[in-house]
C-alpha cells in the first residue's frame, strides 16, 4: 500500500466530469441528494467488473477496500482506515491544479467507539444533503465494515435509489489516457488472434491433431502470461507486460454446441473442424477489449453466404454507430436490415447487439438491445457483436456439423461520424476460411498384419507436439532462406556491389616545398632533426635529403670504442609492420633506402640526435592514432541548451560508461531540445552531448538479477569520449548494499534477528523498485521529447542465455530489436534487422556446447561470434531466431569466416547465383559421419570452442568475437596425387606402424590419438602468460 501513487490532476478532473453530470440534468442519478458508494470485501469472481470497483479504478487509479466515498454537490467525502487516508490526503495537497474538488477525510483507527462516531459524522452530512440517497443497488458488499454501515444507513430512514446509470453516463467518454490504454487492449487482442490463435489452429488441423477447446484454451492463455511467448506475439515496445492481463479466459466452441453470450466457457469437448467461434478480450491497465471470429474448414456454400452477409450487416452497423444514435435504434435498424434481406435468419440474430466498454467489461446501461434508451457519445468506446446462433446446414455429412453459429465482434470508438475499430484482424472470408484436401475416398493399399509388440512408438507424452513445431519451424526457415536469396539476387543483379573494404591509401609528405626552406645548419652537411616539419635531414654525398618521420622505421645507437654509429631504418615493402598494420606504397617497384649508417666520434651530439628522433617519432606515432581514432567521425549538430526558465528532467546521481578521462564520477544527466547532456559533479566542461538523431537504441535493463540499473545508448554514428571514439554510451546506478548506510557510507549494525533481515530484504527490494520506476520514467520520457525518433527497448530476461561474445562467458538478452550484453564492458549489441543469417557451428551429438556465428547483411563487416553456448539453449536458440524471423543453419565444425566473406565480397550477385547461403545447410549424413570417423583430431584442434581465440587471431579479424577456421595447407600440399599414389602411401604407413608395434612390448604402448567423446574430455590449452 506504501508504494501506491495517486494522479492527482486525473483525479480532479473526473470527479468535476461526474459532480457536473449529476447537477446538469438527471442523467441517471435519480434525482438524489448524495451518492454513497461503499467499498466492501468484494467476491473475487465479480471484483473489477462491479460498478463500485470500475468507479474507484477511474478516479483513483486504484482499488481501496473497506472505504466509503460520498458524493455530495460540491464536495466528496471519504471514510477509510488511517494509511489510506495517507495516500489520498495527496490529492488535497497536490499543486498546480486550477480546480480542485473539496476532499473530507475521515480517519478509522482501532478504537471501536470513535470508529462509530465517524460513521455518525458522514451520516450527519448524508442527511443534511436531503431524504434522497444514490445507491449501487447490484454491487453486493461483504465483510464486517460493510455490514455494519449497511446496518447503520438502513436505520435512518432515508429513501435509496440506483444510480449505477449516472455513474456509468459519468465512465462513458473516454479522455486520451483512457484512449491510449484501450488502444493498448485492442492491440494485445488483435496481436494474440493474429500471430497465435490463427496459427496454431491450423497447425492442428493440418496436424490432425486431437485438442480439447479447454485445452487450446489455456494454451492461448498462456501467450499472455508467460514472457518468452509474448515476444513471439509482436506486442507493442510500450506495453508494460504486468499491466496486462485476461478479461475472462479465452473462449472456443466448435462442434454444434455454441453460446454467444460474453459469460460462455470453454468444455472439454474435442475441437471440431467445422465451424470454430474464438473470443479474445485482453485488459490493459484496468481497461478492457473483446474480439470475436468465426473460422471454417471445408465451408458450404451456405456458410459462405451467411457469413458474407454477416459482415455486411456489420459493415451497415458501424454506420448507425455515431455521436447521438439512440442504444435500441442501433438494435432496431439492425434488425430492420436483416428483416429486408435475409427474413429467414430473424430468429438467429443475437438478442443484444453489444454494450459500452472501458473499465468494466460489460456496462449494460449501454447495451445495443430493445430496451435501452440511452444516448451514446463521441469518445465512447462499444463492443459491437453481432451474430446468427444455431444455424442449419442441411448438406452437412457430419452430425457434429449439421448446427453452426456465427459471431463477429469487435471493440470500436465512436465519433462524429461513423465507428472506427480498434481491434484490426482479417474479416474477409477467404481470410478465414480453408479447403482440406478429403482422404475418405482414398483406398489404402493392404498391408500385412502386424504383430503386436511391446516397443512404445512414442518415448515421449508430447513427441507429436514437438514434432508439429520443428516442422513448422522447418518451413518457416525454408521461407526465410528462399527470401534472403531473392533478396540477394535483387540487390546485386543490376551493378550491385559490396560495400568496398577499406584499404590502406598512400599519402604523400612534403616537408620542403623548396630548396631554400630547409634549415640553415644543413650547410655544415650535419644531421639535422627539424621538428617543425616533422622531417630528419641526412648528408648523403655532399648533400643535404630531407626524410619524413614516418619513412623512418626505427634508429639505432652502437657504441664501439671512441665512435658511435647511428642506424636509421627506413619502411620498405615487404616489411612486417605489426599486426594489421600494411604501409601502402605508390610503385612497390621503385628503388628504396633500407638503411643508412652515420659514423660520429662526437657521442655527445649523436646520443643528443637519437634522442630528437625518437622524440619525433613518438610524437608523430601519437598524433597519428589520434588521427585514425577520428576518422570515420559524422560531424554531429549542437546540442540546443533548455533556457533555464524551462523545467528540465534530470536523472540524477548516475554513472557513466565509458568514463570521461577514464574516471568514474557520478554526474546527472539531462534532457535538452533536441538531445541529452551528462555532466559530472567535479567540473562542468566534463560532459557528454548525445542528440535524439542519434539514437538508434534506447534500452532500459532493470536492475533484475543485477547490481545496477541501466540505460543504455547504441548509437548511429560514432561520437569521441575523451581520447576514444565510441558508438555505445551507458548510463547506469548501482543497487545500494544492505549493510551500508545510504546517507554517510557506514557500515550498518550487524542484526540477526529474522525481523531484521527481512526488514533489510524489503528495504533493498523497495530501492530496487524505485530506481526501476526512475529509470523507466526517464526513457519513456526521452521517448516522448524526441517527437517518436527514439524508441524504448527492454531485454526479456527468460529468453537469455550464457555465451562467450569476447572472452568471457556473459548473458546475452534478445530484446524487441537487439541482441545484447549490458551488464559488463565490452558491450554487446547487435541489430536483429540488420543480420543476414546466422549459422550455429558445432551442432553435433556429445558436444555439451555450440558455437553461433552472426553474418551481417552489410557483407564488409567481419561475422561476430558468440562461442561456447550451451547445448540445452539450442532449441531455445532456435526458436528465437525462427520467431524474429532470422534465417538460421547448423553445421558440425567451425568455418574459416574470413575466407568465405572474402569470396562473397569478391562477386556478390555469382555468389547468391550459385546458391548463395545453401551450401551452409547442404550435405549428407553420411558425409558428416566420414568427417567425424576420419577427421576427429582436426576438429578438436580447429574447431572448438577452447581453440577458437587462437584461430582468430590467425586470420586476424577486427572483431574482438572470436572464431575459428580450417587450414588449407595439408589439401595444397596433396593436391594433384592420384589414388595409386596415396594407396602405395597408406601402405607403406601401415607397413611403418606394424613394425613399430613389433619392437614395443604391448605395456608400454601408447596411442598418441584420442577419441574425445565430449568437450569435457578434451584437453584443455594452457593460457600463455600474456594477451590472448
Amino acid at each position: 500500500m506504501s508504494g501506491v501513487q495517486l494522479a492527482p490532476k486525473q483525479f480532479h478532473s473526473r470527479a468535476r466530469t461526474l459532480l457536473t453530470t449529476w447537477s446538469e440534468g438527471d442523467s441517471g442519478f435519480a434525482h438524489a441528494d448524495s451518492v454513497v458508494v461503499v467499498s466492501g470485501l468484494s467476491d473475487e469472481n465479480e471484483a473489477g467488473y462491479q460498478k463500485t470497483s470500475a468507479l474507484q479504478l477511474w478516479l483513483l487509479g486504484y482499488e481501496f477496500t473497506d472505504t466509503i466515498l460520498v458524493f455530495l454537490k460540491d464536495r466528496i467525502a471519504v471514510l477509510t482506515s488511517q494509511k489510506k487516508a495517507n495516500i489520498l490526503q495527496t490529492l488535497e495537497q497536490a499543486a498546480g491544479i486550477d480546480k480542485k474538488v473539496p476532499l473530507l477525510l475521515f480517519r478509522r483507527g482501532k478504537d471501536d467507539a470513535a470508529n462509530k462516531a465517524l460513521f455518525d459524522d458522514v451520516m450527519k452530512l448524508i442527511k443534511e444533503a436531503g431524504p434522497k440517497v444514490g445507491v449501487i443497488s447490484k454491487d453486493k458488499q461483504k465483510g464486517k465494515f460493510a455490514e455494519e454501515w449497511k446496518g447503520i444507513l438502513g436505520g435512518q430512514g432515508l429513501e435509496e435509489v440506483d444510480v449505477a446509470a449516472g455513474i456509468a453516463t459519468s465512465m462513458a467518454v473516454k479522455d486520451v489516457d483512457d484512449m491510449k490504454n484501450m488502444e493498448m487492449a485492442c492491440k494485445l487482442t488483435t496481436n494474440v488472434m493474429k500471430y497465435f490463435f490463427i496459427d496454431e489452429f491450423q497447425s492442428i488441423v493440418d496436424s490432425g491433431k486431437k485438442i480439447t477447446h479447454e485445452a487450446l484454451a489455456l494454451q492461448t492463455e498462456d501467450v499472455l502470461l508467460k514472457e518468452r511467448k509474448r515476444v513471439k506475439m509482436r506486442f507493442p515496445k510500450e506495453a508494460q507486460g504486468d499491466s496486462a492481463e485476461w478479461c475472462y479466459t479465452p473462449i472456443i466452441q466448435s462442434g454444434g454446441k455454441y453460446d454467444l453470450k460474453p459469460s460462455a466457457q470453454s468444455d472439454n469437448s474435442n475441437l471440431h473442424d467445422g465451424t470454430v467461434l474464438c473470443s479474445l478480450g485482453v485488459r490493459y491497465k484496468n481497461y478492457c477489449s473483446n474480439l470475436s471470429r468465426t473460422l471454417f474448414i471445408n465451408p458450404e456454400k451456405t456458410k459462405e453466404n451467411n457469413y458474407m452477409f454477416l459482415c455486411e450487416l456489420q459493415t451497415y452497423a458501424m454506420t448507425l454507430l455515431k455521436n447521438g444514435a439512440v442504444c435500441r435504434d442501433v438494435y432496431a435498424a439492425s434488425l430492420k436490415y436483416v428483416e429486408e434481406k435475409r427474413p429467414e435468419l430473424v430468429p438467429h440474430f443475437v438478442k443484444s447487439a453489444g454494450f459500452a466498454i472501458g473499465i468494466e467489461f460489460k456496462d449494460s446501461t449501454y447495451a445495443l438491445a430493445p430496451k435501452s434508451a440511452k444516448v451514446l457519445l463521441e469518445g465512447m468506446t462499444v463492443n459491437l457483436s453481432l451474430g446468427f446462433q444455431n444455424l442449419e446446414n442441411a448438406e452437412a455429412k457430419d452430425a457434429r456439423n449439421k448446427i453452426y453459429s456465427l459471431l463477429l465482434a469487435d471493440t470500436v470508438r465512436i465519433t462524429k461520424e461513423n465507428a472506427v475499430y480498434l481491434t484490426d484482424v482479417e474479416r474477409d472470408f477467404k481470410d478465414i476460411s480453408w479447403e482440406m484436401e478429403e482422404e475418405e475416398n482414398v483406398k489404402p493399399e493392404p498391408k500385412a498384419a502386424k504383430l503386436p509388440t511391446a516397443v512404445l512408438k512414442s518415448k515421449l507424452r508430447k513427441e507429436d507436439d514437438e514434432m508439429t513445431n520443428e516442422q513448422r519451424r522447418t518451413l518457416h526457415q525454408k521461407e526465410l532462406a528462399e527470401q534472403r536469396q531473392k533478396e540477394g539476387l535483387a540487390r546485386f543483379a543490376e551493378g550491385g556491389e559490396a560495400k568496398a573494404l577499406e584499404k590502406a591509401t598512400f599519402r604523400k609528405f612534403e616537408c620542403y616545398r623548396k630548396e631554400g626552406m630547409l634549415p640553415k645548419s644543413v650547410d655544415q652537411l650535419r644531421i639535422v632533426v627539424d621538428k617543425r616539419s616533422e622531417a630528419i635531414v641526412l648528408p648523403i654525398y655532399g648533400m643535404p635529403v630531407p626524410f619524413h618521420i614516418s619513412t623512418l622505421k626505427a634508429v639505432v645507437k652502437n657504441d664501439e670504442g671512441s665512435s658511435t654509429y647511428l642506424r636509421f631504418n627506413f619502411v620498405t615493402p615487404g616489411q612486417a609492420m605489426g599486426k594489421k598494420e600494411v604501409t601502402p606504397f605508390e610503385d612497390i617497384n621503385s628503388t628504396f633506402v633500407k638503411a643508412m649508417t652515420f659514423k660520429s666520434t662526437d657521442m655527445a651530439r649523436f646520443a643528443e640526435i637519437f634522442r630528437e628522433v625518437n622524440e619525433l617519432k613518438k610524437e608523430y606515432t601519437k598524433r597519428e592514432a589520434d588521427r585514425k581514432e577520428k576518422a570515420g567521425l559524422v560531424e554531429q549538430d549542437k546540442l540546443i541548451v533548455n533556457p533555464g526558465s524551462v523545467r528540465k528532467t534530470i536523472l540524477r546521481e548516475v554513472f557513466a560508461r565509458p568514463a570521461l578521462e577514464g574516471k568514474r564520477f557520478a554526474g546527472d544527466l539531462e534532457i535538452h531540445s533536441n538531445g541529452l547532456r551528462y555532466m559530472t559533479h567535479l567540473r562542468d566542461n566534463q560532459k557528454i552531448d548525445i542528440l535524439f538523431s542519434n539514437i538508434k537504441h534506447l534500452i532500459f535493463q532493470p536492475c533484475e538479477g543485477e547490481l545496477i540499473v541501466v540505460l543504455h545508448i547504441h548509437l548511429k554514428n560514432e561520437i569521441m569520449i575523451g581520447r576514444k571514439k565510441t558508438k555505445d554510451v551507458q548510463f547506469y546506478k548501482e543497487v545500494a548494499e544492505a549493510n551500508f548506510d545510504e546517507t554517510g557510507n557506514r557500515k550498518r549494525r550487524q542484526n540477526y534477528a529474522d525481523e531484521d533481515e527481512f526488514a533489510q530484504e524489503q528495504n533493498e527490494r523497495r530501492q530496487r523498485a524505485i530506481m526501476d520506476k526512475d529509470f523507466k520514467a526517464f526513457a519513456e520520457k526521452i521517448a516522448d521529447l524526441s517527437q517518436n525518433q527514439v524508441e524504448v527497448d527492454a531485454p526479456f530476461r527468460d529468453l537469455g542465455f550464457q555465451g562467450v561474445p569476447f572472452r568471457q562467458p556473459v548473458l546475452m538478452v534478445p530484446t524487441t530489436d537487439c541482441l545484447v550484453h549490458l551488464i559488463e564492458p565490452p558491450f554487446f549489441v547487435v541489430t536483429i534487422s540488420e543480420i543476414e543469417l546466422v549459422h550455429l557451428e558445432r551442432v553435433r551429438f556429445g558436444l555439451k556446447s555450440f558455437d553461433m556465428v552472426i553474418v551481417f547483411k552489410d557483407f564488409s563487416r567481419p561475422v561476430q561470434h558468440i562461442n561456447t553456448i550451451h547445448t540445452d539453449q539450442l532449441e531455445n536458440v532456435k526458436e528465437w531466431l525462427d520467431s524474429v524471423d532470422v534465417p538460421f543453419t547448423e553445421g558440425p565444425t567451425n568455418l574459416s569466416w574470413p575466407q568465405i566473406m572474402k569470396t562473397v565480397n569478391e562477386s556478390p550477385f555469382d555468389f547468391f547465383n550459385e546458391g548463395g547461403w545453401s551450401f551452409l545447410g547442404s550435405g549428407s549424413d553420411d558425409e558428416d559421419e566420414e568427417e567425424d570417423e576420419e577427421s576427429v583430431y582436426e576438429d578438436s584442434g580447429s574447431g572448438s570452442g577452447f581453440d577458437s581465440e587462437s584461430d582468430s587471431e590467425d586470420y586476424d579479424s577486427d572483431d574482438d568475437a572470436s572464431g575459428s577456421g580450417y587450414s588449407d595447407e595439408d589439401s595444397d600440399e596433396e593436391e594433384g596425387e592420384d589414388w595409386d599414389e596415396l594407396e602405395r602411401k597408406a601402405a607403406k604407413s601401415d607397413k611403418r606402424k606394424e613394425e613399430r608395434e613389433e619392437a614395443v612390448p604391448p605395456s608400454s604402448k601408447k596411442s598418441k590419438k584420442r577419441d574425445y567423446e565430449s568437450d569435457d574430455d578434451r584437453p584443455k590449452k594452457k593460457k600463455s602468460s600474456g594477451g590472448r
